[in-house]
Parts: C-alpha cells; sequence; structure tokens
C-alpha cells in the first residue's frame, strides 16, 4: 500500500503522520507520532500504531535528532519510511505569501522563496524549513511537497484581502489579509455539497473551524471570498490564548500608557488573551466545568466567544447573500454542543434551526444536525489536515511519473 508521510514541524516540537491518502476522513493514520521538547534537556518521542504507543524519552536537541530518533523507533517496529512505500513527504507550511498558492514540489529555490517570507511568520516559517531541510536529508529520493496553511485564501477578492491604511505602506510591508487554517477550510467545505445534495458549483457556505485556534470562512461555489484571520493567526474570532479582533488603539495605549514593550504586548495578545485572559482556561471541557459551577468570569469569557462568533457568521450570511450550510469542524466545533446551539440560537427568521437532539449526539463522523425543515442546514464535519495534505502530496507526486 502506497502512504504519504505528513510532517508539522513547530519550534520545539515536530508533529508527523503515515497516512493512506486514499483513507477516509474519519479514519486512524497508520502511523502518527510527536517529537516534543526539541532543544531541552529532557525530550519525548512518542509514536502510535495499531492501537500500540511507543514513547522514547532521551535529550533531543535539534529536530535533525527527532526525526532520525523516529525514524529509529519506526524502524525498529518494522514501519520505518524506508520500509513502507511512501511515495510522497507533505509539509505543512503556514504561510505562502502571494508567492503559493497550489502545493508546491520542494525543490532548492522553493525553501529560498519560503526563507523569504519569514518576516510575515517569525515564528513558523522557520521551524517549517528546519523540517523540510531534515526531512528533505533522511528522505533524498522521495518528492517532498509544500503545502501552504494561506493557499486557499490566496485569492481573495480585494474588497476583503486589502486594510484600509495607506497602499503604498502596505506594498512595501506585504500588508493585506492572508487568511490561515486553509487546509482545514478547504478539505471540509469541499466534503459539504454532497452531504447536503447540492451542486459544489453553486453552494454558497460558511465553515466554522473552531479549535484552540479559530477561524471562519464564507465559500461562495468552492471559492472563499472572506475570511476571519488575517496578515496573522491573531485576527478574527475569540481563541483559546489569543485575543481576535480587537481596537489596534489598544496596542498604543499599553505601549505608551501601560509601559509594555512590542514583545510583552505580543505575547499578551497571542498567549495570555482570549478565553485564557477572561477566565484563566483555555481548554473548553475546563471552561464548561467553571461555567457549571457558576463561576462568573468562565461565563462572561464563554458569553465574549459567542458574540464574536455571532458576529462573523452574520457579517458572512450578508456577503453570501444566500448560505446554504454552516459547517462546525476542529475540536470545540466537533465536540462543544454547547458552542454550536448558543452560536446559532434565536435565527428561526433567518432559516436556520438547529435539531437539539442531533446537536446532542456524540462526534461520529459527518452529520447533520439541522431540522429537517431548516432551509440553512447546519452540519459538524471533522476536519483533517494530515489527509488534506497527504491527498494533495500524493498529487504532485502522481504527476511526476
Amino acid at each position: 500500500m502506497a502512504y504519504v508521510l505528513v510532517i508539522n514541524s513547530g519550534s520545539s516540537s515536530v508533529k508527523f503522520q503515515i497516512v493512506d491518502p486514499n483513507a477516509h476522513a474519519s479514519d486512524d493514520p497508520f502511523v502518527s507520532g510527536l517529537v516534543e521538547q526539541i532543544g531541552e534537556p529532557q525530550g519525548r518521542v512518542t509514536v502510535k500504531h495499531a492501537g500500540q504507543k511507543f514513547v522514547v524519552q532521551r535529550e533531543i536537541p535539534t529536530h535533525t535528532v527527532g526525526l532520525q530518533e523516529s525514524f529509529r523507533l519506526l524502524d525498529a517496529k518494522g514501519i520505518g519510511p524506508t520500509q513502507l512505500d511512501i511515495i510522497a513527504v507533505g509539509h505543512r507550511v503556514v504561510h505562502g505569501g502571494m508567492v503559493f498558492s497550489a502545493p508546491e514540489l520542494i525543490l532548492d529555490p522553493v525553501v529560498e522563496m519560503i526563507r523569504s517570507l519569514i518576516p510575515l511568520a517569525p515564528l513558523h516559517n522557520p521551524a517549517n524549513i528546519d523540517g523540510i531541510e531534515v526531512a528533505r536529508a533522511l528522505l533524498p529520493t522521495i518528492p517532498h511537497v509544500a503545502v501552504f496553511d494561506t493557499g486557499f485564501f490566496r485569492d481573495l477578492p480585494p474588497a476583503a484581502a486589502l486594510y484600509a491604511i495607506n497602499a503604498d505602506v502596505a506594498e512595501r510591508n506585504l500588508v493585506r489579509r492572508y487568511g490561515f487554517h486553509g487546509t482545514s477550510h478547504e478539505f471540509v467545505s469541499s466534503q459539504v455539497p454532497d452531504l447536503i445534495g447540492r451542486d459544489p458549483l453553486h453552494t454558497r457556505q460558511i465553515v466554522l473551524h473552531l479549535g484552540n485556534g479559530a477561524s471562519a470562512s464564507a465559500v461562495e461555489n468552492g471559492h472563499p471570498i472572506d475570511t476571519s484571520m488575517g496578515l496573522t493567526p491573531l485576527a478574527g474570532l475569540v481563541m483559546g490564548t489569543r485575543s481576535g479582533d480587537i481596537d489596534p488603539g489598544i496596542i498604543f495605549h499599553l505601549y505608551r500608557q501601560g509601559g509594555m514593550s512590542i514583545d510583552e504586548i505580543d505575547n499578551l495578545l497571542n498567549r495570555q488573551s482570549g478565553v485564557k485572559g477572561l477566565s484563566g482556561v483555555n481548554d473548553f471541557r475546563e471552561l464548561r466545568t467553571l461555567i457549571d459551577n457558576e463561576d462568573e468570569n468562565a461565563w462572561l469569557a464563554y458569553n465574549v466567544y459567542i458574540n464574536q462568533l455571532r458576529r462573523y457568521i452574520g457579517s458572512y450570511m450578508i456577503a453570501l447573500g444566500r448560505v446554504d450550510a454552516i459547517t462546525f469542524t476542529a475540536g470545540v466545533g466537533e465536540n462543544d454542543k454547547h458552542v454550536r446551539m448558543d452560536a446559532l440560537d434565536n435565527m428561526h427568521m433567518y432559516g436556520i434551526e438547529i435539531d437539539p437532539e442531533k446537536n446532542n449526539l456524540p462526534n461520529d463522523g459527518p452529520r447533520i444536525i439541522s431540522t429537517d425543515d431548516s432551509k440553512v442546514k447546519v452540519l459538524v464535519v471533522p476536519t483533517n489536515e494530515e489527509l488534506a495534505i497527504a491527498q494533495k502530496s500524493a498529487k504532485v507526486a502522481a504527476s511526476l511519473a
């Protein structure tokens, strides 16, 4: 059987899966793994396969050592990348700027282009490059493919993509809306037409990717016309630790009046804000426990979260003109029945009616949770970004044959 190795390289960790590109979205990967605490005194490699978990604890000074240790562990179990029919290695790359829209076969010039985009994603693209360079060195004969988080939103309409700042300043500094979670939004939105029995070329939908990071998109006939994240993944919806949309004047106020440095403000808005900043926790399961125990801060955080979510849903309904489907995906969207119900509460006048019994069912694959009479179909569709990357990478590899 042919597989794709999918690598998501972060600054201090590497996630990877070996995936059958022909699998269903709900299928478990053939292998999944995680390299943690790279550069720290005690690191860990965890591999899962066929219901078993294998763990190696040791110092992992670099990404190279982490992947080498992972491959060594896989080899010992007879499931290493050189022991299987790996047809491609797919790499998640966070920022493709205006350069990349489609998946790209990774050659040296492509790596340098990704490197040139580091100013747009200084925390992510360097780590993505590390993963690419290490994997190319370890698996030099297999095609490597870059799949970009921003790719799906590359051709947003100018009215949605541009900010109302001086055009020359924006152009010089590459300031525009790029959008993120594009692989997830594309993967989920592509499944919806079949689920609701509509032609993909005549389907207007809203996709809500609600995890610790969260984003919304408006997709018209297979093409996105708007998305909530912007130049960075900080914009848009309230998230687990990120603020989402704020008055930009707050940054100046905190700098001038609060005496905070730019780095301190960056850390505040990205890591100490959102649901965590308001309630003290960012896991929605913990938040629900606090709400059930009548914690006022948790209830306030939840209401702020829902209010911002409804604001985006409403604006995208107007942008689309007609909405055929609203879909929830990712950890919170797939598993939190309260968020789904409250996000679409009291929208009967817009043809949106959730069936409480369907909504209360546990997460078990794609399903419609709206009533039979609801004009707008409401769905839960599990995302699978790794499978999407595997499918795209396999297609690029097949084109080389």
